[in-house]
């Protein structure tokens, strides 16, 4: 029997490797690592990243690379992100969501006051030290906090600096002594819901954990714009829409214009001078710039040096797009 081949892979005997960047509303109980295999068989290529992976408990945007695609999600990995969560408060968990198991007898959350939860809230907003969830994939020693929680060994993990923009309550459901709350959160990369679930718990004194997580934004990226990869046995007849490089780019980074000439002296590495103006980016929180040409493609990205632009990723002529 012949190995099975990807439509992907067929389209590619005939036509160039895909490059760009495809947002994917990821659906509940499959993980980001199958989701990243599932798209690299359906477009026939190995050159497939993430920038931040998402719980197979979880739902919504994973923001994947494809081809030159991939060396752009550095500057994408750090963008903010927006949740919508539910919260139940009245035990903890392992994990500090609904997969793991129960730490501590169940306490009646159903008599908390608005007030005082909203007082609770207060303190995790802002600038905060989180101690993430011991189930993390933080390294410890090189080995993962997860690895070594599930292998028995007491995992004590360093407090890190996180922003919580907002923490709202938008809904709040009282069933069997617990009391679930539907939250909206917006907050800086790296930071661990489930430990902010777990945390609120605390301050209030009865314990909780994440039972639903949604991520519906990677900062100017929403999930309404994202597409269903479908999981092996579901069918291969789907569209995955790519982005081009450089309109990604001009979400994210400043611009800088160039003409014909300078494309060609970035595409072999050189310095241009910074003598044209920038346009500023909505979402831009680095000092790098993206060199787009007159039909917005990416040739590269630049870090200013003196009076000139030195780049530090080059894209080639014919992945530009």
């Amino acid at each position: 029997m012949s190995p099975a081949v990807s439509p992907g892979e067929r389209a590619a005997h005939g036509g160039p490797a895909p490059h760009g960047i495809l947002l994917v509303d990821k659906a509940s109980d499959r993980t980001s690592h199958d989701v990243v295999a599932r798209v690299r068989w359906l477009l026939g290529t190995k050159k497939v990243g993430h920038a931040g992976t998402l719980d197979p408990m979880a739902t919504g945007l994973l923001v994947l690379g494809i081809g030159q695609g991939t060396r752009l999600l550095t500057h994408l990995v750090g963008l903010d992100k927006t949740y919508h969560a539910t919260i139940r408060l009245g035990r903890a968990t392992t994990t500090d969501d609904r997969e793991g198991e129960f730490l501590a007898e169940h306490v009646d959350a159903t008599g908390l006051e608005d007030a005082r939860i909203e007082q609770a809230l207060t303190a995790l907003r802002g600038d905060i030290a989180q101690v993430p969830s011991t189930v993390s994939a933080i390294k410890v020693d090189g080995r993962r906090a997860y690895a070594r929680a599930r292998a028995g060994e007491d995992v004590q993990l360093a407090a890190r600096p996180v922003r919580i923009g907002r923490f709202e309550i938008t809904a709040r459901r009282e069933s069997e002594g617990h009391l679930d709350l539907d939250a909206v959160i917006d907050c800086s990369s790296g930071t661990y819901v489930r430990a902010l679930a777990r945390d609120l718990g605390t301050a209030l004194g009865v314990g909780g954990h994440l039972t639903a997580l949604r991520r519906t934004a990677v900062g100017p990226f929403a999930v309404e714009d994202g597409v269903h990869v479908p999981a092996r046995g579901e069918g291969d007849d789907v569209d995955l829409p790519l982005r081009g490089l450089g309109t990604t780019a001009a979400r994210v980074l400043p611009v800088l214009r160039v003409d014909e000439a300078q494309s060609a002296a970035l595409g072999t590495g050189q310095r241009i001078s910074a003598g044209a103006p920038v346009e500023p980016a909505p979402s831009a929180a680095e000092q790098v710039v993206a060199a787009l040409d007159a039909e917005d493609r990416l040739i590269a990205v630049l870090a200013p040096e003196g009076a000139r632009w030195r780049p530090v990723l080059v894209v080639p002529a014919e992945a530009r797009c």
